[in-house]
Parts: structure tokens; C-alpha cells; sequence
């Protein structure tokens, strides 16, 4: 069955870290969702919106404000002809199958509405729609998607499982299943491990994937960001249990910043330029000395969307990875906004991370 969202309040269109952090949980505890649709606090279109939606097969989480909460019950109860009771200091539609503190389930027709009373600084309520449907997704690196179309497809149709795959960047795929009742996802990632042996992770978030294999192997890993402005740490620091394995990082966008706490060498930066495959090297071995990690990522390179050259235009960037037995770096040319540069490259370091280590991560 379908999720569609809907958002009631310019706060949820202007305020995007209350957005995100309402998405986040939604894909947590349902799926993804399939649409999203805004509205502002008293569009008059909403209550056709809302006829439609619910005659349909879907699966409805409406995201309201405080204000708009009450009103929303109001609709709904227009719509399918119900009428509105006191429940525990909520007014929610009598026919409610389900509630928490604001928050009320309505089962209508084939349709199944959440709704949801969500505001700044408070946590979001309890999510009252279940998943039926199984979900996972694995990570696969050094494959084409093609190959690993024609590798999974015949397991998909064996084991009764939908599979998308999506290209994060090249020489990472992304690949998620989903199932019904009849379907075994089980099954078919047990079978997927054995095609693809040490090019796939059964875990939907690799970060986390690195955390837990780290931590198992009492290592630690450190960084040494140029471009990125320590998204890379970000990425990192926003999941759980990540202090096991994480001293911190060295964000030095200036030379200076590079010699006096990478040792960066300074004719290396006059010789060779911030951006190049000498300083990025020199910025990995700097920051392991420093924290004796095991393992240290750096990168530097032009974001933009000034700054580049023709000898180095906007998109030139190199990472740098090494563990205490190993060395590797890499030149990419990236396309795209400043935001999506770095996005990539902390992407691009991720992936040498794990590659550089298959007996620790796979």
C-alpha cells in the first residue's frame, strides 16, 4: 500500500530542520513515502485534497501544527460522515480505531489516516500506522547496475521480492526490496550474499555498518576535512554509539591551519596546491599521527562555486584513505552545486574506507 504525506503549516515548509526530523521517524517506523503534498494553515483546497486521498488505497500520514489539529479532525469527520469526541483532552473523530497523545488512527474505506500534532522542540508523537510490507536495503560496491540486475532479478522473482536499484555514486549502488506477506526478503539477501560474496553489506545505513565492525575490532578512525567543512564528521556523529570509535576530526580549510596541525609540508602547498594528491596524502598521515587512529580519511578540493581554475576547475577534488598497513587516494572530477560536491566526496571517502578493509567491513 502507498504512503502519502501531508503537511499542514508553513513551518514545515520553511523550517526544515523540523521537516527532516519528522521525515526521518515517518521512514523509520512506515517505509518510504510514495508523495507529499503542503498546505498552508486555512487552504480551502485541503478539504477536497482530503475527499480524494481517502478514497483511494493508501496509507495517510497528516502532519498538522497544534492550530491546524483540531480543524483537521473537523474535516475528516465531514468527509466520512463521523463526529468529533473528547479524548483525552483531544477532539479527534469518534471512529478513531487508535490514539496516543496527539496523535489518532482512522481507518476509512481502504485508506488508513494517521494524524499526527507536531510542533518546534518537541518530540514527535507516536506513529500509529504499521508496515506491512518487508523492507531492507544492501549496499553493493565495485558493480555495475546492470550486472547486478541480471545477477538479482532471477532471486527477486524466486523469492517474491521487488528490487530498485540506485546509484549513489560510482562504484556504490544502493539496492532496495521490498516484499508482501508472500514474499521472503530473508531468503533472497541470504542468496544475495553468496552471488556477490565481498561486494555487498546487508546493512541499510553503512555508517552505522562502520561503527558496529569498528567497534567490534576495538578500532578507531579519524578525519582531516578541507572542502567537505567536517560533513564527513556529521555523517558520522548523528548516529548512535559512534564515541567508540570517533575521537574527532581536523577541519583545516587554510593553509596555515594544514601545517600547523597536519604537518603539512610547506613547500608542498607551494609547489603542488592545497588541492592536489601530495596534500591530501600528507592531511591522512597528519591526522592519524595526531589521534593514532586506525584508520584516516582526508579531502580537499574546490566545492565552488568559484575558486576553480583551468588547470583545477570547480568539482576538483581528492580523498585520501590509509590504515596502518595501507595507503590509497583518489583524483575525481565533480559535477554539480557546492552542496552536492560535498556531498559526494564525503561519499567517495566512505566507499575507500570500506574497500580499503574487506576482511573488517564485509
Amino acid at each position: 500500500m502507498k504512503l502519502h504525506l501531508i503537511f499542514i503549516g508553513n513551518k514545515f515548509i520553511y523550517n526544515r530542520s523540523l521537516k527532516e526530523y519528522v521525515l526521518r521517524n515517518i521512514e523509520k517506523k512506515v517505509g518510504t513515502y510514495t508523495s507529499v503534498n503542503y498546505f498552508l494553515e486555512g487552504d480551502n483546497s485541503l478539504f477536497l485534497h482530503l475527499e480524494e486521498q481517502l478514497n483511494k488505497e493508501l496509507k495517510i500520514i497528516i502532519v498538522a501544527t497544534k492550530k491546524s489539529f483540531s480543524t483537521i479532525g473537523k474535516l475528516l469527520c465531514t468527509v466520512t460522515s463521523d463526529n468529533q469526541v473528547l479524548e483525552d483532552g483531544m477532539l479527534i473523530p469518534q471512529k478513531c480505531s487508535l490514539f496516543t497523545q496527539n496523535s489518532y488512527l482512522l481507518e476509512y474505506q481502504q485508506a488508513s489516516v494517521n494524524v499526527l500534532q507536531v510542533d518546534e522542540e518537541q518530540k514527535i508523537p507516536d506513529i500509529l500506522l504499521t508496515q506491512e510490507v518487508s523492507r531492507e536495503t544492501l549496499q553493493v560496491f565495485d558493480e555495475s547496475v546492470e550486472n547486478v540486475l541480471l545477477l538479482l532479478t532471477p532471486l527477486a522473482q524466486t523469492y517474491n521480492v521487488k528490487i530498485d536499484v540506485v546509484e549513489l555514486i560510482n562504484g556504490w549502488l544502493e539496492v532496495h526490496l521490498s516484499s508482501d506477506k508472500f514474499g521472503d526478503v530473508t531468503q533472497f539477501v541470504d542468496s544475495a550474499k553468496q552471488l556477490l560474496s565481498k561486494n555487498i553489506i546487508t546493512n541499510r545505513d553503512i555508517v552505522l555498518h562502520i561503527i558496529e565492525k569498528l567497534t567490534l575490532a576495538k578500532k578507531k578512525v579519524s578525519f582531516a576535512e578541507s572542502c567537505t567543512g567536517g560533513l564527513l564528521a556529521y555523517l558520522f556523529t548523528k548516529r548512535e554509539g559512534v564515541s567508540a570509535i570517533f575521537d574527532g576530526s581536523l577541519v583545516t580549510y587554510s593553509n596555515i591551519l594544514k601545517e600547523n596541525w597536519l604537518a603539512v609540508e610547506h613547500q608542498s602547498l607551494e609547489s603542488h596546491g592545497a588541492v592536489s594528491s601530495e596534500i591530501v596524502e600528507q592531511m591522512s598521515e597528519g591526522v592519524m599521527s595526531v589521534s593514532s587512529a586506525d584508520y584516516a580519511l582526508s579531502i580537499s578540493g574546490i566545492a565552488g562555486s568559484s575558486g576553480g581554475t583551468e588547470e583545477k576547475p570547480v568539482g576538483t577534488v581528492y580523498v585520501s584513505v590509509r590504515s596502518q598497513k595501507e595507503h590509497k587516494e583518489i583524483h575525481l572530477q565533480l559535477e554539480g552545486d557546492r552542496n552536492y560536491i560535498q556531498y559526494q566526496s564525503a561519499l567517495h571517502a566512505i566507499k575507500m574506507l570500506v574497500l580499503l578493509d574487506k576482511d573488517t567491513f564485509f
